[in-house]
């Protein structure tokens, strides 16, 4: 508390620097989770991967996840607090539900992102409130603009990438993926090559060898189709198994 003294009792209550503690507490719960995802957009298919770990023996692997549908056509990775990604799903879900049902076509990537973070940054300014202790990466295959890669953070910020990472790792893995992207707009290869770019980049920045059970995929842009989907582990061993021909 010294040097802060007071300051981080209340969200609302700027400190002399000019922070927020209880914001920058809600940041440090997403890597206290310790787990680290990333997100990486091709020319025509995006993709989130993110390390699973299963806590306990007893529990039924299948119901431990970090990635989300939220619509037909956006999916999302969840990094930090497992209950406030939850809560947070099930805001982003209906609000997506509810755009759908107001326009009559699905929620772009880019809106719902744009919503989110809105919705996160007031959760800074009310008493009542605590920020969630979770970072959303998005994704989605847009008509207009293609494959759609989004960020947003407790303290209300969005952004687009070309590629994103979440987690302790967080900086090691963007590194990574900005060594690997240097003046490209996109990871190269089809939907199987950017799932594989993606692991590789997880595996790199966290020394593990992956087995088919502990890191999970969504995509979107299968074969052209724009729903998103989260692959089996068959298909995620698929992909590991040719990494290893690759080594």
């Amino acid at each position: 508390m010294s040097g802060s003294a007071g300051f981080d009792r209340h969200i609302t209550i700027f400190s002399d620097q000019g922070r927020l503690y209880q914001v920058e507490y809600a940041f440090k719960a997403i890597t206290a989770a310790n787990i680290t995802s990333i997100g990486v957009r091709g020319k025509d298919c995006a993709v989130v991967i993110s390390q699973k770990k299963v806590p306990d023996k007893l529990l039924d692997p299948a119901s431990v996840t970090y990635i989300f549908s939220i619509s037909p056509s956006v999916g999302c990775v969840m990094t930090g607090s497992i209950a406030d990604a939850r809560a947070a799903v099930n805001r982003a879900r209906a609000e997506a539900a509810e755009f759908r049902y107001n326009y009559g076509y699905e929620m772009p990537c880019d809106v719902l992102a744009k919503r989110l973070a809105n919705i996160n940054q007031v959760y800074t300014q009310r008493a009542y409130m605590r920020p969630y202790g979770v970072s959303m990466t998005l994704i989605s295959l847009d008509d207009e603009f293609g494959p759609q890669l989004y960020k947003t953070d407790p303290a209300g910020y969005y952004v687009g990438s070309k590629a994103t990472a979440s987690g302790p790792k967080q900086q090691e893995a963007m590194n990574y993926m900005e060594k690997k992207l240097k003046n490209k707009e996109y990871a190269a290869g089809d939907w199987k090559e950017v799932v594989e770019t993606g692991i590789s980049a997880l595996s790199s920045v966290l020394s593990v060898d992956f087995k088919k059970g502990e890191v999970e995929v969504g995509v979107v842009g299968i074969d052209g189709n724009p729903a998103f989907r989260k692959l089996t582990e068959e298909e995620i061993d698929e992909r590991l198994q040719a990494i290893a021909e690759k080594d």
